[in-house]
């Protein structure tokens, strides 16, 4: 019997088309260097994303990010080169990544009026990694975690949830 090829031309001519349009957006996602600005009202000084090519220290790129102008504090620093270290092992992105998707969520949940150190942020999503038992997407999970917040639930409901989800990933193999 035969059968016609025209309905599967369609269909991979449309996937093509698909996929060549996700490429676009993939580039203009991640490009070399974006100027990124915080509301005014944040609390958050202006924030240039740390690029492929920028050699500062995601540590101190964080600290220095939330700083008055003042010398960073020695302390937070430490949290944070600890918290980036612990990471690492649980997450797909670098510690560069993870460092510019912290500092959107910390401008997301100022949006609800809610601060948190970015060390316990990336420590506790750390912990929801982990009990995944594989590799995440830190960004992924940084969008879950504000979008729980939104719903009014406080860090550490938020952050139970999250471990009840991802830990469920790892059983469900």
């Amino acid at each position: 019997m035969k059968r016609n090829a025209a309905p599967t031309f369609v269909l991979l001519g449309l996937a093509a088309l698909l996929v060549g349009c996700g490429n676009g957006e993939e580039a203009e996602r991640e490009p070399e260097a974006v100027v990124a600005t915080q509301d005014k009202g944040s609390g958050l000084t202006e924030t240039v994303w740390l690029a492929p090519t920028d050699r500062t220290e995601p540590a101190l790129w964080l600290v220095q990010r939330a700083s008055d102008g003042t010398k960073p504090d020695a302390g937070a620093i430490a949290n944070l080169r600890r918290a980036l270290g612990e990471a690492k092992p649980h997450f797909v992105e670098d510690q560069r990544m993870i460092a510019n998707r912290t500092a959107q969520l910390e401008a997301m949940l100022a949006e609800i009026g809610e601060r948190e150190d970015p060390a316990a942020l990336i420590a506790g999503l750390t912990g929801v990694a982990a009990a995944g038992g594989r590799r995440q997407l830190y960004g992924e999970m940084c969008q879950h975690y504000v979008t729980v917040r939104r719903a009014g639930l406080g860090r550490d409901a938020t952050l139970a949830r999250l471990v009840e989800r991802y830990g469920a990933q790892d059983r469900s193999r």
